[in-house]
């Protein structure tokens, strides 16, 4: 059942998709958490053609100049839930280096999208995880969770040079790299704006950037990254405060 919805609002084999999740929408599924893994891998048929990640996000509004993030790919946990945490714990996932929103990975372009993200100065920005499903035609997937989960715009937040999302001082983190640890040097996400995602759903309908389904009692929602960006830039450049309430 999964797995034909999936298709039915247009993923399909050798996509990449980017993956928001709320388990408890789902209700009961046999097989659990691991069974949704399995059905979302096998509708892209990764790793040998398609991609699935997930954020495994770990920041938190403490972390600042004054108290810095410490991350562990294997040990830290994420807290966007229980398809995430499992999804990072696979033994055939990989997961970005990034010490606040770092990804899991399973896929053919599983390298790909992980590479150098402890490198890029912001979190979301060009060279992550993130923007790279846009030059790749991927999508954003939202499994029972809605707009308000989506990452991708703080990408376009980014990109557009909205102040708001970003601390100003740049922070040293530490990321522990093969038993070592690794110093950074990075902005991190400014937490605390409040944000109107949702708005832009009627918009992403309406284009048919957004395709809708359900699956059991949760919504299910499958987004064009690039169609995303390319609606949604222009306007947010003009105006900055775009998506604050």
């Amino acid at each position: 059942m999964i797995i034909d919805e999936l298709k039915r609002v247009g993923l399909k084999k050798g996509d990449s998709v980017l993956v928001h999740s709320s388990l408890s929408k789902l209700g009961y599924v046999e097989g659990g958490v691991e069974k949704v893994i399995d059905a979302l891998l096998e509708t892209v048929n990764a790793p040998e053609q398609g991609t699935v990640f997930v954020p495994t996000i770990t920041g938190t509004v403490k972390m600042s100049k004054d108290d810095p993030p410490v991350f562990d790919p294997i040990n830290t946990p994420c807290w966007t839930g229980k398809i995430p945490e499992t999804f990072r714990l696979r033994v055939e996932a990989k997961r970005s280096l990034h010490p606040s929103h770092s990804i899991a990975v399973i896929g053919k372009l599983s390298d790909y999208y992980i590479k150098d993200h402890e490198n890029s100065p912001t979190p979301c920005g060009k060279n992550t995880p993130y923007w790279r499903l846009a030059e790749q035609n991927g999508y954003i997937l939202f499994l029972g969770a809605d707009l308000r989960s989506c990452t991708f715009l703080h990408t376009l937040e980014e990109l557009a040079g909205c102040k708001y999302h970003m601390q100003k001082d740049r922070v040293k983190a530490k990321i522990i790299v093969n038993g070592k640890a690794v110093n950074k040097e990075m902005y991190l996400h400014q937490w605390g704006t409040p944000r109107d995602f949702t708005k832009i759903e009627p918009m992403l309908l309406e284009k048919g950037i957004m395709k809708k389904g359900k699956i059991g009692n949760a919504e299910v929602r499958l987004v064009s990254a690039k169609g995303l960006a390319t609606a949604l830039l222009p306007i947010m450049r003009k105006n900055k405060k775009y998506l604050i309430k």
